[in-house]
């Protein structure tokens, strides 16, 4: 293996990338760039009960542009939510897919893109680089800051024929424009707010002590770490604190960045089987399972979780190990602080469902592999028993 001294690293990225408070009023200059025809919203219902779309929507029309809504997104969404996107994409014959919510809301617009020009059944392109061209243009626009999936080249779809996730890795699954503007946030509601947040932090840190982690991405990660312990409660608790929001949108935005290049690991992997299986949204099963992982980890990168307890602000401490051991603490306080179950049982996981998951996690090769540990089926089964 090498180290991140020694590695290449390759930066991909959106084709442009809009943040601040206030970047989603820019949207209809950058519409005009793409197309003018028709514009398709890929959403959820909550957001247009919220009046979120709606405000979108209006905007789109009132500059002369056809728009249709997509808002048939459920979270960890299956195969058949991004047929039903396609078909209406076909049937209104979308230019352009804008991308409005959380993660899944942007992982179906991106897959139905792709799908509308490449082609084929979603499996066809499960993997790494099976994708042969880029999609639609696509705009995405998220509601929630954790799964930084506006600026990845990943998109992942459930498949509950397998109880797992599908995960298609693309540099053509970059979009055309990422806003990223903190406003749109301030809806999410707490319990959202705190798995998502989490769900960012799981992907600066898993990035991080990545076997495969690089400086440069390494310096983002840190400050993504940084910027999630210092404002995540105060989303959760005050979630119209525009500078908290602020704070925690750039923290999944630099985490996101990172996942291209370098990509997530055991928590990961491990959190597969609940959303495939169980329908857990991703960010929870994520949420609860990073202290086990990180406990696990531990040994293999001291120095590293060293550096993110430093990152949290641990005060009056010198030893690598006792830092190293502080960190996971401080996580599992912040979880629970924000709200997080703590346990998989509390989520309805059947303890006797653990061999299967584990065997399903181990499975999730592009990822497991990652882990600064290696993780035998023996051991997912130990961590899952620990997070029982």
């Amino acid at each position: 293996m090498k180290s991140s001294v020694e590695r290449v690293v390759e930066i991909r990225t959106p084709k442009a990338i809009m943040f601040g408070v206030g970047a989603s009023e820019k949207l209809i200059e950058h519409i005009k760039e793409l197309t003018n025809e028709h514009v398709l919203i890929v959403t959820d219902q909550g957001l247009v009960k919220a009046g979120v779309v709606g405000k979108i929507k209006k905007t789109i029309s009132n500059a002369d542009f056809k728009v249709s809504i997509f808002d048939g997104v459920k979270p960890d969404p299956n195969k058949e939510c991004v047929y039903q996107c396609l078909n209406l994409v076909e049937a209104k014959d979308a230019k352009v897919l804008i991308g409005l919510g959380g993660g899944s809301s942007l992982d179906i617009a991106k897959v139905t893109a792709a799908l509308r020009i490449n082609g084929g059944k979603i499996t066809d392109y499960v993997g790494i680089g099976k994708l042969p061209r880029k999609g639609l243009p696509t705009i995405l626009m998220p509601t929630t800051s954790g799964t930084g999936s506006e600026v990845s080249p990943i998109a992942v779809i459930s498949d509950p024929d397998q109880h797992t996730k599908l995960g298609i890795v693309s540099p053509n699954l970059y979009c055309d424009l990422a806003i990223v503007d903190p406003t749109l946030t301030v809806s999410c509601p707490p319990n959202i707010t705190a798995s998502s947040g989490m769900d960012a932090l799981t992907h600066a840190i898993e990035i991080y002590t990545n076997r495969v982690s690089v400086q440069m991405i390494d310096t983002l990660v840190l400050e993504s770490i940084r910027l999630a312990g210092l404002y995540l409660k105060t989303c959760v608790h005050n979630g119209e604190d525009i500078i908290a929001r602020t704070g925690m949108a750039l923290a999944s935005l630099y985490a996101g960045l990172g996942l291209g290049p370098v990509n997530t690991a055991a928590v990961h992997s491990l959190a597969y089987p609940l959303g495939g299986t169980y329908d857990i949204p991703h960010g929870l099963a994520n949420s609860i399972l990073l202290p086990y992982v990180m406990e696990f980890n531990r040994p293999a990168c001291k120095i590293k979780f060293a550096k993110i307890a430093d990152a949290l602000g641990v005060k009056g401490v010198e030893k690598e190990d006792e830092k190293a051991k502080i960190a996971v603490e401080m996580i599992v306080e912040l979880s629970k602080e924000v709200g997080i179950p703590q346990k998989l049982r509390e989520i309805g996981i059947p303890k006797e469902a653990i061999p299967k998951m584990a065997e399903t996690a181990l499975n999730v090769k592009r990822l497991i592999k990652n882990n600064p540990r290696k993780v035998t089926l023996n051991d997912a089964i130990a961590i899952y028993e620990r997070a029982y």
